[in-house]
C-alpha cells in the first residue's frame, strides 16, 4: 500500500516537471545595455551635496569641487563600488555607546563577582554567605 502512494505521487510529480511554464524574455537592446548607470553617480552626488558633508570635506583641505570633479571623472563601475561602500558605512556616532556599553559590562561582571565572593572591589557589596 505505502508502495502505491510513494509511487502514484512520483509519477505526479515527474509529469508536472514536464508541464511547459510561462517564461517572461524579452531582447535588450544594444542602447539600452550600453547606457550608463547614472544611480551610483546620482547617490554620491546627492552625499556630497549635503552641508555637513562639505564642511567635513573643508575642515579636512579638500575643495568640494575638486570632489565633485573627481567623482564625475570615476568609471561606472568606480561609482558603482563607491556608492556601494558609502551604503555599507555605519550610520555615524562617535563609539561612545560602545565605550558606555563595555564599562556597564565589566561593572556589571565585577558586582556579580563581588556578590559570590570571588573578587572585593566594590566595598558596597557583601559576598553571599556559605
Amino acid at each position: 500500500m505505502l508502495k502505491r502512494i510513494v509511487a502514484t505521487a512520483s509519477c505526479a510529480l515527474m509529469l508536472g516537471t514536464g508541464l511547459p511554464l510561462p517564461a517572461h524574455a524579452a531582447l535588450i537592446g544594444s542602447e539600452q545595455l550600453l547606457q550608463p548607470d547614472s544611480s551610483a553617480r546620482a547617490s554620491i552626488q546627492a552625499l556630497l551635496a549635503r552641508t555637513e558633508v562639505r564642511e567635513a570635506l573643508v575642515q579636512r583641505g579638500v575643495d568640494p569641487a575638486v570632489v565633485q570633479e573627481r567623482v564625475a571623472a570615476l568609471s561606472d563601475d568606480q561609482a558603482r563600488d563607491l556608492a556601494a561602500r558609502i551604503d555599507q558605512l555605519p550610520a555615524g556616532g562617535d563609539g561612545v555607546g560602545d565605550v558606555l556599553g563595555a564599562v556597564v559590562l565589566i561593572f556589571v561582571i565585577l558586582l556579580i563577582t563581588d556578590i559570590l565572593g570571588l573578587t572585593k572591589v566594590f566595598p558596597f557589596t557583601r559576598p553571599i554567605s556559605k
